[in-house]
Protein backbone atom coordinates (compact mmCIF):
# COMPACT_ATOMS: atom_id res chain seq x y z
CA UNK A 1 0.00 0.00 0.00
CA UNK A 2 1.28 3.50 -0.83
CA UNK A 3 0.68 5.90 2.04
CA UNK A 4 0.30 9.66 2.00
CA UNK A 5 3.24 11.97 1.46
CA UNK A 6 2.65 13.41 4.93
CA UNK A 7 0.62 12.53 8.02
CA UNK A 8 -0.62 15.17 10.43
CA UNK A 9 -2.83 13.23 12.88
CA UNK A 10 -1.70 9.76 13.99
CA UNK A 11 -3.79 7.67 16.40
CA UNK A 12 -2.61 4.31 17.76
CA UNK A 13 -5.20 1.69 18.79
CA UNK A 14 -4.59 -1.51 20.70
CA UNK A 15 -3.61 -3.08 23.99
CA UNK A 16 -0.44 -3.26 26.09
CA UNK A 17 1.80 -3.86 23.07
CA UNK A 18 0.77 -0.53 21.58
CA UNK A 19 0.78 1.12 25.00
CA UNK A 20 4.48 0.25 25.08
CA UNK A 21 4.93 -2.20 27.94
CA UNK A 22 8.53 -3.35 28.51
CA UNK A 23 9.92 -0.41 26.52
CA UNK A 24 10.50 1.83 29.51
CA UNK A 25 8.24 1.54 32.55
CA UNK A 26 5.44 3.33 34.39
CA UNK A 27 7.98 5.29 36.46
CA UNK A 28 10.37 6.52 33.78
CA UNK A 29 7.72 6.55 31.06
CA UNK A 30 6.74 4.09 28.35
CA UNK A 31 7.81 4.40 24.75
CA UNK A 32 6.82 1.46 22.56
CA UNK A 33 6.60 0.99 18.83
CA UNK A 34 3.81 3.54 18.34
CA UNK A 35 5.82 6.31 20.01
CA UNK A 36 8.87 5.29 17.99
CA UNK A 37 6.85 5.44 14.77
CA UNK A 38 5.43 8.83 15.75
CA UNK A 39 8.95 10.13 16.39
CA UNK A 40 10.03 8.97 12.95
CA UNK A 41 7.05 10.59 11.27
CA UNK A 42 7.63 13.82 13.15
CA UNK A 43 11.27 13.76 12.12
CA UNK A 44 10.19 13.66 8.48
CA UNK A 45 7.52 16.34 8.84
CA UNK A 46 7.60 18.22 12.18
CA UNK A 47 4.34 19.12 13.84
CA UNK A 48 2.72 15.68 13.93
CA UNK A 49 -0.29 15.41 16.25
CA UNK A 50 -0.23 12.03 18.01
CA UNK A 51 -2.60 10.15 20.33
CA UNK A 52 -2.17 6.68 21.79
CA UNK A 53 -5.50 5.25 22.95
CA UNK A 54 -4.21 1.76 23.78
CA UNK A 55 -4.84 0.35 27.25
CA UNK A 56 -3.23 -2.77 28.67
CA UNK A 57 -5.70 -5.64 28.95
CA UNK A 58 -8.03 -4.25 26.29
CA UNK A 59 -9.83 -6.65 23.98
CA UNK A 60 -11.27 -6.17 20.50
CA UNK A 61 -14.61 -5.10 21.99
CA UNK A 62 -12.84 -2.27 23.87
CA UNK A 63 -11.38 -0.99 20.63
CA UNK A 64 -14.77 -1.24 18.93
CA UNK A 65 -16.68 0.46 21.75
CA UNK A 66 -14.21 3.05 23.06
CA UNK A 67 -11.00 3.52 21.12
CA UNK A 68 -12.41 3.45 17.59
CA UNK A 69 -15.08 6.15 18.07
CA UNK A 70 -12.48 8.39 19.72
CA UNK A 71 -10.03 7.92 16.85
CA UNK A 72 -12.69 8.68 14.25
CA UNK A 73 -13.75 11.80 16.14
CA UNK A 74 -10.15 13.03 16.03
CA UNK A 75 -10.11 12.91 12.24
CA UNK A 76 -6.96 10.79 12.18
CA UNK A 77 -5.24 10.45 8.82
CA UNK A 78 -3.06 7.58 10.06
CA UNK A 79 -4.23 4.78 12.37
CA UNK A 80 -2.31 1.74 13.58
CA UNK A 81 -4.25 -1.25 14.89
CA UNK A 82 -2.72 -4.08 16.90
CA UNK A 83 -5.36 -5.95 18.90
CA UNK A 84 -6.50 -9.49 19.66
CA UNK A 85 -3.93 -11.08 21.98
CA UNK A 86 -6.20 -10.80 25.02
CA UNK A 87 -9.05 -12.33 23.02
CA UNK A 88 -6.90 -15.27 21.89
CA UNK A 89 -5.68 -16.07 25.39
CA UNK A 90 -9.11 -15.86 27.02
CA UNK A 91 -10.68 -19.31 27.51
CA UNK A 92 -14.24 -19.91 26.43
CA UNK A 93 -16.39 -19.50 23.37
CA UNK A 94 -16.15 -15.75 22.86
CA UNK A 95 -13.41 -15.84 20.23
CA UNK A 96 -15.79 -16.03 17.25
CA UNK A 97 -17.73 -13.07 18.60
CA UNK A 98 -14.47 -11.16 18.96
CA UNK A 99 -13.64 -11.84 15.30
CA UNK A 100 -17.02 -10.42 14.27
CA UNK A 101 -16.23 -7.30 16.30
CA UNK A 102 -12.85 -7.10 14.57
CA UNK A 103 -14.61 -7.14 11.20
CA UNK A 104 -16.70 -4.17 12.37
CA UNK A 105 -13.53 -2.32 13.37
CA UNK A 106 -11.92 -3.03 10.00
CA UNK A 107 -14.97 -1.80 8.09
CA UNK A 108 -15.20 1.40 10.12
CA UNK A 109 -11.51 2.13 9.65
CA UNK A 110 -11.79 1.54 5.92
CA UNK A 111 -14.70 3.98 5.71
CA UNK A 112 -12.78 6.66 7.62
CA UNK A 113 -10.45 7.52 4.77
CA UNK A 114 -7.39 7.22 7.02
CA UNK A 115 -4.31 5.24 6.09
CA UNK A 116 -4.46 2.10 8.26
CA UNK A 117 -1.58 -0.11 9.35
CA UNK A 118 -2.51 -3.48 10.83
CA UNK A 119 -0.44 -6.46 11.88
CA UNK A 120 -0.56 -10.21 12.15
CA UNK A 121 0.59 -12.01 15.28
CA UNK A 122 3.91 -13.86 15.41
CA UNK A 123 4.15 -17.64 15.67
CA UNK A 124 3.40 -17.95 19.39
CA UNK A 125 4.32 -21.65 19.38
CA UNK A 126 7.94 -20.55 18.96
CA UNK A 127 7.79 -17.87 21.65
CA UNK A 128 5.40 -18.80 24.46
CA UNK A 129 5.51 -22.01 26.52
CA UNK A 130 1.75 -22.34 25.95
CA UNK A 131 1.96 -21.06 22.38
CA UNK A 132 1.03 -24.38 20.79
CA UNK A 133 -2.29 -24.31 22.62
CA UNK A 134 -3.09 -21.01 20.89
CA UNK A 135 -1.82 -22.08 17.47
CA UNK A 136 -5.21 -22.53 15.81
CA UNK A 137 -6.49 -19.17 17.06
CA UNK A 138 -3.33 -17.42 15.85
CA UNK A 139 -3.78 -18.86 12.36
CA UNK A 140 -7.46 -17.93 12.37
CA UNK A 141 -7.07 -14.30 13.44
CA UNK A 142 -4.07 -13.84 11.14
CA UNK A 143 -6.19 -15.05 8.23
CA UNK A 144 -8.90 -12.53 9.15
CA UNK A 145 -6.34 -9.72 9.38
CA UNK A 146 -4.67 -10.58 6.06
CA UNK A 147 -8.03 -10.79 4.29
CA UNK A 148 -9.13 -7.44 5.71
CA UNK A 149 -5.87 -5.80 4.67
CA UNK A 150 -6.26 -7.08 1.12
CA UNK A 151 -9.94 -6.17 0.93
CA UNK A 152 -9.67 -2.68 2.39
CA UNK A 153 -6.21 -1.67 1.20
CA UNK A 154 -4.59 -1.56 4.65
CA UNK A 155 -0.82 -1.57 5.03
CA UNK A 156 0.07 -4.95 6.52
CA UNK A 157 2.91 -5.84 8.86
CA UNK A 158 3.26 -9.63 8.73
CA UNK A 159 5.06 -10.56 11.94
CA UNK A 160 4.13 -14.23 11.60
CA UNK A 161 6.49 -14.78 8.68
CA UNK A 162 9.42 -12.71 9.99
CA UNK A 163 12.44 -14.73 11.22
CA UNK A 164 13.39 -11.93 13.62
CA UNK A 165 10.18 -12.52 15.56
CA UNK A 166 11.37 -15.94 16.75
CA UNK A 167 14.55 -14.65 18.39
CA UNK A 168 14.52 -14.44 22.21
CA UNK A 169 15.93 -10.91 22.40
CA UNK A 170 12.96 -9.58 20.42
CA UNK A 171 10.76 -10.34 23.42
CA UNK A 172 10.56 -9.25 27.03
CA UNK A 173 10.77 -11.78 29.89
CA UNK A 174 6.99 -12.33 29.76
CA UNK A 175 7.29 -13.57 26.12
CA UNK A 176 4.20 -11.59 25.17
CA UNK A 177 5.45 -8.02 24.85
CA UNK A 178 8.31 -6.75 22.79
CA UNK A 179 11.62 -5.89 24.40
CA UNK A 180 13.01 -2.43 23.57
CA UNK A 181 14.66 -4.08 20.56
CA UNK A 182 11.36 -5.72 19.67
CA UNK A 183 9.48 -2.43 19.78
CA UNK A 184 12.17 -0.91 17.56
CA UNK A 185 11.66 -3.73 15.05
CA UNK A 186 7.87 -3.29 15.16
CA UNK A 187 8.28 0.43 14.41
CA UNK A 188 10.68 -0.33 11.55
CA UNK A 189 8.14 -2.80 10.16
CA UNK A 190 5.38 -0.19 10.25
CA UNK A 191 7.69 2.33 8.57
CA UNK A 192 8.34 -0.16 5.76
CA UNK A 193 4.62 -0.88 5.39
CA UNK A 194 4.03 2.86 4.98
CA UNK A 195 6.91 3.22 2.54
CA UNK A 196 8.66 5.85 4.66
CA UNK A 197 12.02 7.16 3.41
CA UNK A 198 14.93 5.07 4.67
CA UNK A 199 12.78 2.07 5.59
CA UNK A 200 13.59 -1.47 4.46
CA UNK A 201 12.77 -5.10 5.18
CA UNK A 202 15.87 -5.63 7.33
CA UNK A 203 13.70 -5.60 10.48
CA UNK A 204 12.47 -9.08 9.54
CA UNK A 205 15.93 -10.62 9.22
CA UNK A 206 17.17 -12.84 12.04
CA UNK A 207 20.56 -12.09 13.54
CA UNK A 208 22.81 -14.85 12.14
CA UNK A 209 25.19 -14.49 15.09
CA UNK A 210 22.55 -14.96 17.77
CA UNK A 211 23.00 -18.18 19.73
CA UNK A 212 19.85 -20.10 20.67
CA UNK A 213 19.40 -20.66 24.41
CA UNK A 214 20.40 -24.03 25.83
CA UNK A 215 17.82 -26.60 26.90
CA UNK A 216 18.66 -25.88 30.54
CA UNK A 217 18.20 -22.16 30.01
CA UNK A 218 14.89 -22.66 28.19
CA UNK A 219 13.56 -24.94 30.92
CA UNK A 220 14.50 -22.51 33.68
CA UNK A 221 13.02 -19.62 31.73
CA UNK A 222 9.74 -21.48 31.26
CA UNK A 223 9.51 -22.23 34.97
CA UNK A 224 10.04 -18.56 35.79
CA UNK A 225 7.49 -17.55 33.16
CA UNK A 226 4.88 -19.90 34.62
CA UNK A 227 5.49 -18.62 38.14
CA UNK A 228 5.80 -14.90 37.45
CA UNK A 229 3.57 -14.40 34.42
CA UNK A 230 1.06 -17.19 33.83
CA UNK A 231 -0.11 -17.79 37.40
CA UNK A 232 -0.82 -14.09 38.19
CA UNK A 233 -2.69 -13.79 34.86
CA UNK A 234 -4.84 -16.84 35.65
CA UNK A 235 -5.58 -15.49 39.13
CA UNK A 236 -6.76 -12.16 37.70
CA UNK A 237 -8.85 -13.94 35.08
CA UNK A 238 -10.57 -16.14 37.66
CA UNK A 239 -11.54 -12.99 39.58
CA UNK A 240 -12.80 -11.33 36.41
CA UNK A 241 -10.15 -8.64 36.54
CA UNK A 242 -7.88 -7.08 33.93
CA UNK A 243 -4.56 -5.30 34.40
CA UNK A 244 -6.13 -2.28 32.75
CA UNK A 245 -9.27 -2.02 34.89
CA UNK A 246 -8.12 1.14 36.67
CA UNK A 247 -6.19 2.65 33.78
CA UNK A 248 -6.90 4.89 30.86
CA UNK A 249 -4.99 5.74 27.72
CA UNK A 250 -1.68 7.49 28.37
CA UNK A 251 -2.08 9.88 25.39
CA UNK A 252 -5.88 10.27 25.14
CA UNK A 253 -5.77 13.47 23.09
CA UNK A 254 -3.91 14.53 19.97
CA UNK A 255 -0.82 16.53 20.86
CA UNK A 256 2.60 17.24 19.46
CA UNK A 257 5.57 15.24 20.66
CA UNK A 258 7.70 16.86 23.33
CA UNK A 259 10.70 18.63 21.87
Amino acid sequence: MVGRARYTRYVALGDSQTEGLWDGDDTTGLRGFADRLAERLDGLHPGLQYANLAVRGDQIRDVADVQLPAALAMGADLITLCIGMNDMTRPGTGFERALAQLDHVHRALAASGATVVTTTFPDLARILPIGRVLGRRVLTINGVIRSAAARHGFALVDLYRAPSMTQPDTWSPDRVHGSPRGHLLFAEAAAEALGLPGSSHTWATADPHARPPSLRSRTYSQLLWTQNMLMPWLWNHLRGRSVGDTRGARRPELSQLAG
